[in-house]
């Protein structure tokens, strides 16, 4: 017998491992993953109200891919012109990032203008084409949402592309839920690596 004879035996003997990634009873997820997407189709989406008076500010991840050299001032446009259909809104500020991919919200300067303003009170309606836009990380873009939703005057963020609005009526629960939120012995670290921590 030579050396692969002898391997196709060993391996007719020899059960190969089965290695699954299914955690807990696969029929169970699945049903819970098909209930969940039935409900989502089933909801009416929530968008902000026209007659809800809402001061707008608008975010755009900007990066000029397109042969139109107008193209910022053509997608600026656009935006106001919508808002603009809404006679109780109020269009705040567009607060511009450039870049091709999704930033970190710290490398992001006018995304958190755009949370200082809201945190403010001078805005309290956020727009922006899409979550990417945001952030890659997407528990950061939870933790902003349910930070906003918790003010004294809740902020909402709508993404326009997914269709999202965290104020709307099906998120009120999960918006309140407070164990991401800084609990009551939260300190600010400083600004700087060579202060103390």
């Amino acid at each position: 017998m030579d050396e692969i004879e002898v391997f196709n035996k060993m391996s007719e003997i020899a059960e190969t491992p089965h290695f699954s990634m299914v955690f807990g009873d696969e029929s169970e997820q699945s049903r819970k993953i098909a209930e969940h997407k039935a409900w989502l189709q089933s909801i009416r989406r929530e968008r902000p109200g026209t007659n809800v008076p809402y001061k707008v500010g608008i975010y755009i991840r900007y990066f000029n891919q397109t042969r139109y050299d107008n193209y910022l001032s053509y997608h600026k446009k656009q935006f106001a012109d919508t808002v603009a259909l809404c006679p109780k809104w109020e269009l705040v500020d567009f607060y511009i990032d450039e870049g091709a991919t999704a930033p970190n919200m710290e490398t992001a300067p006018e995304w958190c203008r755009l949370l200082n303003d809201a945190y403010e009170g001078k805005v309290d309606l956020l727009i922006t084409q899409k979550v990417s836009n945001v952030s890659k990380k997407m528990y950061e873009v939870t933790l902003c949402a349910r930070l906003l939703a918790t003010q004294k005057h809740p902020v909402g963020i709508y993404f326009i592309s997914e269709d999202i609005f965290t104020l709307a009526s099906y998120y009120q629960e999960d918006m309140k839920d407070s164990f991401f939120l800084p609990g009551p012995g939260w300190k600010l670290l400083p600004d700087s690596d060579d202060e103390m921590r």
